[in-house]
């Protein structure tokens, strides 16, 4: 699935969120997602077992997380959602620490994801200014046009 596509379908764009840690940060884009049916209850949590085994494993870059887990922990549908926060958290990661960017990922299987909505992704983050342009954003029609735009400059090149 599209990255553009999920975000529109599943209402799952929130913006400037508040979270008083990384825990509530996650559980705000599963939560978009399970009330979209993408995934079930079992979902977030499957995602906190896996940081308690591996730690943040899914910390992408300075600012950016990709929260997600396995196929079989609750995903139903493949799907996105992006959450900017007003303010950032930690994940206990000094490389990557603060985080403000979460885009949770949820995938059937482990071909899913890596086709269209990751190389998407990689769109939008391949220009660095996208990062504030995104952390701008104050309505999901924003979103979407800068998404519009990372691609179609992606496609330029």
């Amino acid at each position: 699935m599209k990255l553009r596509d999920s975000l529109l379908q599943h209402d799952s764009i929130v913006l400037q969120a508040a979270a008083d840690d990384w825990r509530q940060a996650v559980a705000i884009g599963c939560g978009r997602l399970q009330s979209a049916g993408v995934v079930d209850e079992r979902y977030y949590p499957a995602i906190l077992r896996n940081v308690g085994a591996h730690g943040p494993y899914f910390l992408l870059a300075p600012g950016i997380a990709m929260p997600h887990a396995r196929p079989q922990d609750g995903v139903l549908h493949n799907g996105f959602a992006l959450v900017t926060l007003a303010t950032p958290v930690c994940f206990g990661d000094p490389d990557n620490d603060p985080v403000d960017i979460l885009v949770t990922l949820a995938a059937v299987d482990a071909r899913s994801h890596s086709q269209e909505g990751i190389l998407q992704i990689v769109a939008l983050f391949d220009e660095a200014t996208n990062f504030n342009r995104l952390r701008a954003c104050r309505t999901p029609q924003q979103v979407l046009d800068l998404l519009d735009e990372a691609l179609a400059a992606q496609q330029k090149s």
